[in-house]
């Protein structure tokens, strides 16, 4: 008899024409001590499922079965962990965590309960944090304490709704290694929701899909017959995880498609309109800067930022060197803190340099300008406008000359570029995070900038959603080729989008600590990518120097060339399939 039943299961909401259905006949079957991990796009029904497992949403029809018995409601068998943490703010670490231990185990002794407290504060690395209050602990350690609450009461099936998704990429990866700990050492069963399929290969037993939504139900399952424990780095040379993974992305991608096709209508051609020309500097500084300018295009020379503090000064970023051609695509990635947002917040003009300088097409720069468009992780919509609005706001300024039926030419063709063709006219407030970051894509885009600054443009997304702005973003700049620097925390958006992958080493004086060049041809696409031995190799040398600056370590320049002769060994000449 299986530990854990879903048998038949859907819910919906509303009534009548406005009745959405969320999920549809789910059926599931879990051992007792599987680790189970659920992937799916955002709005699929994810958290409605857990939601229901927990107890916590009452199906419209099925139902949910532990060991032979049909729940009906919440209860003690279930621990939950959701994306945000949910903790009593005026409690200390250890208080939230006994809140939840005396309210299961009330029958236990004072001692009893407060032992259980302490082993599952300890087990999740904040014994030293205990009487720290939430306001006290990083995002991550706020995760942790919500963790250990839900072990604490030892719950027989243990939930997670995407509990890493909101962290940054190396706190995510401390917490995936304390799920694999506990998953051993516990022998819980474990139900996952997550958007990562690497974190469900590392974590996993079996990964089920959850398809498009509405009407969401479970695809086919894949199985993870990779052996425990498994190291993020040695598996990224395992033909299996190499296998699998590019099956359930060839999947998932498939899935992507199908219902994109089904929601976007073929683009068309770009509108063929000039933006404004900006005033150009005096021609003897033009014929200084011509023989350079293609190769030199923009340009960060010795470029330091050093902020006050009642400490003293203190240097973000100490001395950062790099040269961009014109047209080319620069990742910028390192660990959290390195000043990556920083150096293009100075880029973009919206940051004073402290000394060095920024040229950009022959000219400094200084102050914001409509020659370079920034697209941050939060978009930064006007929510009272609509999404054409919105785009158009840009776009009337920088094509002053142009008719106002070119102007929302150009507005129409990026909207139905990035997918909003039947969008449009919907107001920014009412759009899902994904479609707003859609939105600021094509306002950027629509600016026809020399140079494309993008901060994290996809890190609030899940990373399905995210493989599809990326996929958008990719086909939008091969048709205007625009210098573009992204910064990135996710190894494998920095290799697909790139030329080059520039690494910054840990802060504070950050700077470049490593340039990787991805000779990959384009066009690119993912699933070409992924049967690229060279893929990985580029992959295992980001992973590699991200390993090497973990904890604020500075690696020698030794271990550096280490790690690039080893990927460079196990690189290998096949040819890539380019698509168009």
């Amino acid at each position: 008899m299986p530990h854990l039943e879903i048998s038949g299961l859907s819910k919906g909401y509303g009534e009548g024409a406005a009745r959405t259905e969320i999920l549809c006949d789910i059926n599931l079957k879990v051992d007792e001590g599987e680790f189970i991990a659920i992937i799916g796009f955002s709005g699929s029904g994810k958290t409605t499922l857990i939601s229901a497992i927990a107890g916590l949403v009452e199906p419209d029809a099925g139902g949910v079965i532990i060991n032979g018995r049909e729940i009906a409601g919440p209860g003690p068998d279930r621990g939950v962990v959701f994306q945000s943490y949910s903790l009593m703010p005026w409690l200390t670490v250890l208080e939230n965590v006994s809140l939840a231990v005396d309210a299961v185990h009330s029958r236990k002794s004072r001692r009893a309960r407060k032992r259980l407290c302490h082993h599952y504060i300890d087990m999740v690395g904040l014994s030293h944090a205990i009487d720290r209050r939430p306001a006290e602990l990083s995002g991550g350690m706020r995760q942790r304490v919500a963790v250990a609450r839900a072990l604490a009461t030892q719950p027989e099936i243990l939930l997670l709704d995407e509990p890493l998704s909101a962290l940054d990429a190396l706190t995510r990866a401390k917490l995936q290694d304390e799920l694999a700990l506990i998953s051993r050492e516990e022998k819980r069963t474990i139900i996952l929701i997550t958007n990562d399929v690497d974190e469900a290969i590392l974590l996993a037993d079996r990964i089920v899909p959850l398809t498009a939504g509405p009407g969401a139900t479970l695809g086919p399952e894949f199985q993870v017959a990779l052996p425990h424990p498994r190291d993020r780095g040695q598996i990224n040379s395992d033909p299996g995880f190499i296998a699998l993974r590019r099956e359930i992305i060839d999947y998932l991608g498939q899935v992507g498609s199908e219902r994109e096709r089904s929601e976007v209508g073929p683009g068309r051609e770009p509108p063929q309109i000039v933006p404004i020309t900006r005033e150009a500097p005096p021609r003897a500084y033009r014929d200084a800067a011509r023989a350079t300018n293609d190769r030199r295009y923009l340009e960060f020379s010795e470029v330091t930022k050093v902020y006050p503090t009642p400490k003293g000064p203190l240097t973000v970023v100490d001395g950062f060197d790099l040269k961009v051609n014109q047209g080319e695509f620069i990742t910028l990635i390192g660990h959290s803190g390195c000043g990556k947002s920083t150096v293009l917040s100075m880029a973009a003009g919206l940051n004073d340099v402290s000394s060095g300088g920024i040229l950009l097409d022959g000219r400094e720069v200084a102050g914001a300008g409509p020659d370079r468009a920034v697209v941050f992780q939060a978009p930064s919509l006007m929510p009272w406008l609509s999404a054409r609005e919105n785009v158009a706001l840009g776009v009337d300024r920088v094509y002053p000359k142009a008719s106002a039926a070119e102007r929302d030419d150009i507005v129409t063709y990026y909207l139905e570029r990035v997918g909003l063709g039947d969008s449009m006219d919907r107001l920014a407030a009412d759009l899902s995070n994904g479609m707003k970051q859609r939105v600021g894509i094509a306002r950027a885009f629509a600016l026809s900038p020399k140079l494309l600054l993008l901060d994290e443009p996809f890190g609030m997304l899940d990373s399905l959603t995210r493989w599809e702005l990326q996929d958008l973003l990719l086909d939008v700049w091969k048709r205007t080729r625009v210098t573009a620097i992204c910064v990135t925390h996710d190894v494998d958006e920095a290799i697909l989008l790139a030329d080059r992958v520039v690494m910054m080493s840990n802060g504070p004086a950050a700077r470049v600590g490593n340039v990787m060049e991805i000779d990959l041809p384009r066009p690119r696409s993912r699933k070409a990518l992924l049967e690229h031995p060279d893929y990985y190799a580029y992959r295992e040398e980001l992973l590699d120097f991200l390993e090497a600056y973990e904890g604020g370590a500075t690696p020698d320049p030794e271990h550096l060339d280490r790690i690039r002769t080893k990927r460079a060994a196990r690189s290998a000449p096949v040819p890539l399939r380019a698509t168009a």
